[in-house]
């Protein structure tokens, strides 16, 4: 069936849920197919799983059902009271409707022209992953100020499709794996199940928080690179399709020059997470 399911993870999104489907009530202009000036409107659901909440993410999630509805799109909340984000994802592809997907972090924030965009990509029948202009939300503390300066500069994230937090994938793109497998990084693990050519960066922009504080920055960078590791180890045929960039010796000193305060704790945090072992817990660290 034409259309796009957007699957939201949500553990304790209390303070984040309501402003992440604020930004998809906003979508403008809403997401449409067809020829003509004017686009026949594309059947778009939403489904919000609440996974092991001990907060009121799930009722504030319930309370946008009207203003869904207004808009003709379905929506859904989805309680479980396990935790885990692999199990939410699995849930939510269990409960959607249409073969397109999109999978949205509650912290992420869309640009109004982002959806429309990335629905009518979707229906190809290619394989196809795809994701929006990530920028950083604009931090609060020090450390990571400084950090997501550097962050902001790196290979990774100005060349190729990162997808942090927010990427879809058309219908055939969603057959490439069953069942989200029960490992960390579940962005790298899509992402590296498609080539690079069949990876679209779209125009439309989209606002990914960074976690807050040093110690945070450790915590989460270590855990990205178990996850990474991780993927390297079990699913070894997908490293095939890693093309991200290293930096090198020329742009490290360039960055260092330009900006001493934020690569010496963009360093610090690199050098740290060497030390000591994933606690195997996730952590936003706001």
């Amino acid at each position: 069936m034409a259309g796009l399911s957007v699957i939201i993870p949500a553990s304790n999104e209390a303070g984040e849920i309501g402003g992440c489907l604020e930004a998809l009530l906003a979508s403008n202009p809403k997401p449409g197919y067809g020829s003509g000036s004017i686009p026949v409107p594309m059947p778009i659901e939403i489904l919000v799983v609440a996974n092991g909440c001990a907060d009121s993410t799930a009722d504030i999630a319930r309370s946008f059902a009207p203003k869904f509805k207004a808009m003709g799109w379905d929506f859904q909340v989805i309680e479980r009271y396990e935790g885990g984000k692999m199990g939410a994802l699995n849930a939510g592809d269990a409960a959607a409707r249409h073969r397109a997907r999109a999978y949205l972090d509650a912290d992420v924030r869309l640009d109004v022209a982002l959806l429309d965009k990335l629905a009518r990509v979707l229906q190809s029948d290619k394989a196809i992953y795809a994701s929006g202009q990530c920028r950083i939300a604009p931090p609060h503390s020090f450390a990571t100020r400084a950090y997501a300066r550097i962050y902001a500069r790196v290979p990774f994230m100005q060349h190729g499709v990162p997808g942090c937090g927010l990427f879809g994938v058309s219908a055939a793109g969603r057959r490439r794996w069953g069942a989200f497998p029960e490992i960390i990084s579940d962005d790298t693990y899509v992402r590296l199940s498609f080539a690079p050519s069949e990876r679209l960066l779209l125009r439309g922009g989209y606002t990914w928080p960074l976690v807050e504080g040093f110690a945070n920055l450790v915590r989460v960078r270590k855990r990205q690179n178990a996850g990474v590791a991780e993927i390297e180890a079990l699913y070894p045929e997908l490293t095939k399709n890693n093309d991200k960039p290293s930096l090198t010796p020329a742009r490290i000193l360039r960055m260092a020059l330009s900006d001493p305060i934020g690569f010496a704790v963009y360093g610090g945090v690199s050098l740290l997470t060497r030390f000591g072992k994933d606690t195997g817990t996730w952590s936003r660290g706001r």
